[in-house]
């Protein structure tokens, strides 16, 4: 399905009059109303609006989709306008009967690629589309809305073994009240009423509250079975006082889909149990970690930047074989760029050979993946400097899966980009495991939170 935003230059009638014969056809200010509009445009808050809008999109099975765009005589046109584009990755058309050569330029100026041309029916600007053959990109507001979706179609029970950490109890209660899963709040109940209440927090009535001490001794037994030889029930009794623990021996006999953690333990403390209780997934020989960078204009994916220190090329290539799998699944059809100080072969050196044979690697495992390396990052990102220093590559200058060669540049990269550009990261997201777990950020949000457990929702399917 493709999105025509359709930008109205001159009289509101003449813009009524192109689209008219189109039942797709809405406006921003239709969505929230008019009140509400204006009060998301004050507080530099489009998220919302940009969520409704997408959402409503969605439901139309129309071929060419309508939106109708703000005025450009608004002062406010270009950002609203730009923000829809990129929600929707919506191709621009200018709504002009007499077309305007100098207003096409303005136009080019703010949207830049998106642009296909102007016209004065639907007709010419459908023609305009298919004539246009630009990459599409998966927006921020499309992958909240997806995430959303699909989580609550899994309908998964997810344990959180912080249950009296408050963002987590926010978390969780948007989460149950939403729909987005079933939460298992590990902790004592009283004090995470508390916690709620002080928060704020209207617990759902439906959410769930387990005293770690009323279901330890159901999983004593499994425990000293699952990690035969290396524990007796003195010692799992002791390891299940560990919430994590704890919650992950639930999810290792299947009481629970899935589990998140990290808001206070630090991600040794989270995957560690994981490790020895869930295990690698059979297909896999390690455990990895992406991230879902929401830029402003598409969601990317980064990847190792939370686990594996120094990769070997083996290791590097099931890394961005696991990455393309992870992005494929939220909606991303992954063009994997593996990362390096040279491109192709500008440089050389251990670091650019053991990036090369990674390649490789995955060109034999996988061949219909779309992969290239090495690139450096501006080659694999940027398509003019794609085009000049890979011209011969499929993926240099529209890489969306990005694999960093070591843990030290992915962490340091995520990080520059997270706090820099101010851009939302979901994740880490681990992959690999035989059953979902997934860490936090100590630093994290609440929204950080939500995002993370519909996310592992997804991966419990």
């Amino acid at each position: 399905m493709t999105t025509i935003l359709f930008v109205p230059v001159s009289a509101q009638a003449d813009f009524d009059g192109v689209v008219a014969a189109s039942d797709a056809v809405f406006a921003p200010f239709d969505v929230l109303g008019q009140a509400a509009f204006e009060t998301a445009l004050a507080n530099d808050n489009l998220d919302d609006l940009l969520e409704v809008v997408f959402a409503k999109n969605s439901e139309s099975s129309q071929a060419i989709k309508v939106v109708k765009g703000v005025s450009l005589a608004h002062s406010y046109a270009d950002k609203v306008n730009l923000n829809l584009a990129h929600a929707l990755d919506a191709d621009v058309v200018l709504v002009h009967a007499a077309g305007d050569d100098a207003l096409l330029a303005i136009a080019k100026q703010v949207f830049g690629e998106r642009v296909v041309g102007q016209a004065a029916t639907a007709e010419a600007a459908a023609a305009l589309l298919k004539a246009n053959d630009r990459p599409s990109k998966l927006s921020p507001s499309a992958f909240r809305h997806a995430l959303v979706q699909k989580a609550k179609a899994a309908k998964k029970r997810i344990v959180l073994p912080e249950g009296d950490e408050p963002r987590t109890v926010e978390a969780a209660a948007i989460c149950q009240s939403r729909g987005v899963a079933q939460c298992v709040l590990l902790g004592d109940p009283d004090k995470i009423a508390a916690v709620a209440k002080a928060r704020g927090v209207a617990l759902p009535s439906d959410i769930e509250i387990i005293k770690p001490s009323s279901v330890a001794d159901k999983y004593v037994a499994p425990m000293v079975e699952r990690r035969k030889g290396k524990i007796d029930e003195a010692g799992a009794r002791a390891a299940l006082e560990d919430t994590v623990v704890l919650g992950t021996m639930m999810l290792h006999v299947g009481d629970v889909d899935g589990l998140v953690s990290g808001a206070v333990h630090t991600t040794a403390d989270t995957i560690r149990p994981a490790f020895q209780l869930i295990k690698t997934a059979p297909q896999y020989s390690l455990v990895s970690s992406v991230f879902f960078m929401l830029l402003p204009e598409q969601v990317v994916v980064y990847g190792d930047c939370a686990v594996n220190p120094n990769p070997t090329a083996e290791q590097l290539a099931e890394i961005a074989i696991q990455s393309a799998e992870s992005a494929r699944a939220f909606g991303i059809e992954p063009k994997v760029a593996m990362i390096s100080y040279s491109t192709i072969n500008s440089g050389a050196g251990p670091d650019v050979d053991l990036v090369k044979e990674a390649v490789e690697i995955v060109r034999q495992k996988a061949p219909a993946l779309a992969v290239d390396g090495p690139l450096q990052f501006d080659a694999a990102s940027v398509p003019s400097v794609g085009k000049s220093k890979a011209p011969n590559s499929a993926v240099a200058g529209e890489a969306n899966v990005f694999i960093f060669p070591d843990l030290n540049t992915g962490n340091t990269t995520y990080k520059a980009v997270q706090r820099n550009a101010n851009v939302v990261s979901v994740g880490p997201m681990l992959q690999g495991l035989n059953k979902p777990v997934n860490d936090l950020s100590r630093g994290c949000l609440v929204d950080d939170i939500v995002f993370t457990i519909a996310l592992t929702a997804i991966q419990a399917v």
